[in-house]
């Protein structure tokens, strides 16, 4: 029988994969919510606009598997980045391309400033080592739980 599948409720929090991924998530969102506070933007904004502005005229379809998010969040993501005039959306057919702005290109080095304060303030909880571990081995199980979904 798997861990999650245990009687005793303390044994579920403190054993299964996805109680574990939730405490990680909340903890590591709150920290990510406090180093970006200044840019305005939540984390996952502030990297859509950091990927635009890397690869101009990205399509939507690209930016959705990149964060990977739903297509209709990555929509609702740039409206609402163009109603703040941080992206602009161009339509090519039935692919839509989306740029920076002037004031997109403005915020790149505050938003990689706000990671790299993120990435040295979860380094000095966890150590560089294991945090640089973590973050493969659970980006390589996000993977690999995607592709059974």
């Amino acid at each position: 029988m798997g861990k999650c599948a245990k009687h005793d409720s303390f044994e579920y929090l403190n054993s299964c994969l996805y109680f574990a991924a939730m405490t990680l998530s909340r903890a590591i969102t709150q920290m990510a919510e406090e180093e970006f506070r200044a840019t305005g933007l939540s984390p996952t904004y502030a990297f859509l606009v950091m990927v635009v502005n890397e690869r101009q005229g990205i399509s939507q379809k690209e930016l959705a598997g990149i964060l990977h998010l739903a297509p209709s969040t990555i929509t609702r993501f740039i409206d609402k980045l163009e109603r703040k005039r941080i992206v602009r959306r161009t339509g090519e057919g039935k692919v839509r391309r989306v740029y920076p702005t002037e004031a997109g290109m403005r915020m790149q080095e505050q938003i990689a400033g706000c990671w790299a304060s993120l990435y040295e303030r979860y380094s000095r909880i966890l150590g560089k080592r294991n945090g640089e571990a973590l973050t493969e081995q659970i980006d390589r199980a996000g993977l690999e739980l995607e592709r059974h979904l």
